[in-house]
C-alpha cells in the first residue's frame, strides 16, 4: 500500500515522498440551506453507492443516522 503513496508522491511536485490525498480540490460555497442539504444528502449516500450498507443511517460515522432522529456515536449540530 506504501508503495501506491509514493507512487502517486513521484508525480507531484508539491510532495517530496508519499501523497495520500488527493492534490485538487473543488470549494463549493454553502450559500443556502438548499445547496447545504444537497451536500448532506451527497455525503450521507456515499457508503451506500459504495455498497457498505443499503442506508445511509446504517453506516456508524455518519451523522445521517442523527438526520434520522437516532443518535450517532459523534456530536452532531443539526442543520435545518
Amino acid at each position: 500500500m506504501l508503495s501506491i503513496f509514493r507512487n502517486s508522491g513521484a508525480y507531484n511536485s508539491n510532495n517530496k515522498e508519499y501523497q495520500f490525498w488527493q492534490q485538487d480540490n473543488h470549494p463549493i460555497e454553502l450559500w443556502s440551506n438548499e445547496v447545504i442539504r444537497q451536500k448532506l444528502d451527497y455525503i450521507h449516500l456515499n457508503p451506500v453507492k459504495a455498497g457498505f450498507v443499503s442506508e445511509p443511517w446504517h453506516w456508524n460515522y455518519s451523522s445521517a443516522i442523527d438526520y434520522n432522529g437516532g443518535k450517532g456515536i459523534l456530536e452532531v449540530n443539526l442543520i435545518s
